[in-house]
């Protein structure tokens, strides 16, 4: 039998990171199954141990992907946003996707328990929280505040979203908005 090309391979490694994102989020780490998320995926068990070596680690690749997610979506909603408006349309961008999708489960209530703190906040470091500092730098923000005001910002953003998230009232994302503009207005007001 011929073995698979590249471009197969990859196909085949993108097709199980995606189901597997959909497992994830719909049934949560500890009720996830390696030998669903292959039945879905159209391939064996073995496929997605070739390719991804565990479940831990599957699980990690899907994070890694979500916070790339949730990061590509705060530079698209900033890229035409001026210095004045670019941090408060990337927080809201940042708190849309991170509430939507796989992302909520994965990224909020799984994530630091299956990855461990420390790895979570490096997902989170190279992502959202890096265009975070971004934004915070445009704004104007001091290079001796930028630290611990990324950080500081970074986790009530977190808190926000897990908020939003457990929240059943239709108004909540209009609510939190208007709460996270209000967080930053008072960092970094409005020229």
């Amino acid at each position: 039998m011929a073995r698979a090309s590249a471009a197969d391979a990859a196909e085949t490694a993108r097709r199980i990171l995606e189901t597997a994102a959909s497992h994830f989020a719909a049934q949560g780490y500890g009720a996830a199954s390696v030998d669903e998320i292959a039945r879905a995926s159209a391939v064996t068990r073995g496929a997605v141990y070739h390719h991804y070596t565990s479940k831990p680690l599957l699980f990690a690749a899907v994070a890694a992907e979500q916070q790339r997610i949730v990061a590509d979506a705060i530079v698209t909603a900033t890229a035409d946003s001026t210095p004045d408006t670019a941090l408060r349309d990337g927080g809201r961008a940042f708190l849309d996707a991170i509430t939507r999708g796989a992302a909520s489960r994965v990224l909020l209530i799984d994530g630091p328990a299956v990855l461990g703190w420390e790895e979570w906040r490096r997902l989170d470091g190279e992502g959202p929280e890096q265009e975070l500092r971004t934004g915070l730098r445009e704004a104007g923000i001091s290079p001796a505040l930028l630290g611990p005001l990324t950080a500081a910002l970074s986790g009530a953003m977190n808190e926000l979203a897990l908020w939003l998230v457990a929240s059943p009232d239709d108004d909540a994302r209009t609510d939190a908005h208007a709460a996270l503009d209000r967080l930053l207005n008072a960092v970094a007001p409005r020229s």
